[in-house]
């Protein structure tokens, strides 16, 4: 049972962190000073193509799955259906948090637009928080990172720059040929590539412990007794 319990907190917690991740995305979008590296694909997609969000992030996140897969030259059925399966949960929750953020009022001031964007920062830092907490399956974007760290012999950080990197430039070349624009990418996009992993690691170093003596409290309380 406390095995059940805990594999339920996990679950929650992972669901959640997707949840405010997609919501701190659906902020930057309307702050509109560009979108953070791991969802600007999809919102080049979204631009160019005249597709919702949800939509363009379950094809980005299939590119990935599919770029895995010519990377690491393995392909494990099992694997790529849990990540097809957070694809489709992610691309949900896109379209659902960017329909609630567009009702309230359209921050139209620099001062306003501003306030989304920092507000987006974190959000989606606590949706990160939660999401790695979990300890379930990455996203296809994150399991990329590691097939581009394990292919050519980089560190993980290193990786996840370059993966940042790529995903940009590929980006606003899209919406540099189809919209004639940089459209997705903008002064937020490096905003959000330098201040969310130092938010997330302030948050892991205050909050983390809280969250992995939550999961475990139930465990612990049994073995007392």
């Amino acid at each position: 049972m406390s095995h059940m319990n805990i594999t339920i907190k996990r679950l929650s917690l992972y669901v959640i962190g997707l949840f405010f991740l997609s919501l701190g995305v659906s902020f930057s979008i309307v702050a509109d000073f560009g979108v953070s590296p791991v969802s600007s694909l999809a919102y080049a997609f979204s631009l160019s193509f005249g597709l919702s969000v949800g939509m363009m992030t379950i094809v980005a996140n299939i590119l990935f799955i599919i770029i895995q897969v010519i990377l690491s030259k393995r392909f494990d059925l099992k694997e790529s259906i849990v990540q097809l399966i957070i694809t489709f949960l992610f691309g949900f929750f896109m379209d659902a948090t960017l329909s609630l953020v567009q009702l309230l009022p359209i921050p139209e001031s620099i001062v306003m637009r501003c306030v989304f964007l920092m507000i987006s920062l974190f959000v989606v830092s606590i949706g990160l928080l939660g999401y790695f907490n979990a300890k379930f399956p990455l996203m296809p974007y994150d399991a990329l990172t590691y097939a581009i760290s394990e292919k050519f012999k980089m560190k993980f950080s290193k990786a996840k720059i370059s993966s940042d990197l790529l995903n940009v430039c590929v980006a606003g070349l899209v919406c540099i040929i189809f919209i004639h624009s940089l459209g997705s990418i903008g002064i937020g996009t490096l905003v959000a590539a330098y201040f969310i992993g130092k938010i997330v690691g302030w948050l892991m170093t205050h909050y983390q412990k809280y969250l992995v003596r939550w999961i475990a409290k139930n465990n612990e309380e049994e073995i007392n007794v």
